[in-house]
């Protein structure tokens, strides 16, 4: 399995507070011990809005996991060509948005940067953003080269936006089943529909804020939806959005 989706949280390294709110530690040990009968052979690291520009905890996670494992940063607009290819070099692979908590740059320079960072270095977006909002991003998300959208958007209301943009090729995350409030089974039997290379799984681990954790069911949920089909969910899909081979 490659865990699509989730989050370091160690101490020692820069944590800002995001609406008041910090997080409790979640160490790399503390993820491979909670995944250690999940069969996890890779996943992405991804950066929180409580982390803002910073990877110095990114690298040593990534350090720590070791080979399967990528990362993927906020960075800054003004961000150097060569800090980019810096982060590649480390196992770095996609730049994230975070339009739903902040803590990232802000949506206006998107498109500049998906742009860029893909050009450079083959790097995909990933925006964490409720379909609700989509409407107004589809034609900038539907031209870029490559773009994720994190946990199936979140929201019914938009979900017939988040289809459209599957449908040119856009890639979704099937994490944070517990933070949304649609029948998930049904979105991911949609989605797959659309195009079968689009959904990743991932657990989302430490869920942090979320209403209801990952738990084992939510990968029986996703097997009994698309049974012959879960495998590329689980592994193929991701790997092949994130280069791993």
């Amino acid at each position: 399995m490659f865990d699509a989706h989730l989050h370091i949280i160690a101490p020692g390294f820069p944590l800002t507070a995001n609406q008041g709110w910090l997080p409790d530690f979640f160490t790399a040990d503390d993820y491979l011990a909670r995944v250690q009968a999940l069969g996890v052979t890779g996943g992405a690291v991804v950066s929180g809005s409580f982390q803002g520009f910073d990877q110095s905890y990114l690298l040593a996670a990534l350090d720590r996991l070791g080979a399967g494992f990528v990362g993927v940063t906020q960075l800054p607009a003004d961000t150097t060509d060569a800090h980019i290819l810096a982060l590649d070099a480390a196992g770095v692979r996609a730049l994230r948005f975070n339009l739903q908590r902040g803590g990232s740059e802000d949506v206006s320079e998107l498109e500049t940067m998906a742009r860029r960072v893909h050009a450079l270095c083959g790097w995909h977006v990933e925006l964490y953003v409720a379909n609700r909002h989509l409407a107004a991003l589809r034609p900038t998300l539907a031209r870029l080269p490559a773009v994720s959208i994190d946990h199936l958007g979140l929201t019914a209301d938009g979900f017939d936006d988040l289809v459209r943009l599957v449908e040119c090729g856009v890639r979704v995350k099937a994490t944070g089943f517990g933070r949304c409030d649609f029948d998930v089974a049904h979105a991911l039997r949609t989605l797959h529909t659309a195009n079968p290379a689009a959904l990743m799984f991932g657990t989302d681990l430490p869920c942090t804020r979320a209403p209801r954790p990952f738990d084992a069911g939510d990968l029986d949920l996703l097997r009994e939806t698309l049974g012959a089909d879960a495998p590329a969910l689980l592994t193929r899909n991701a790997r092949a959005l994130y280069r791993t081979g």
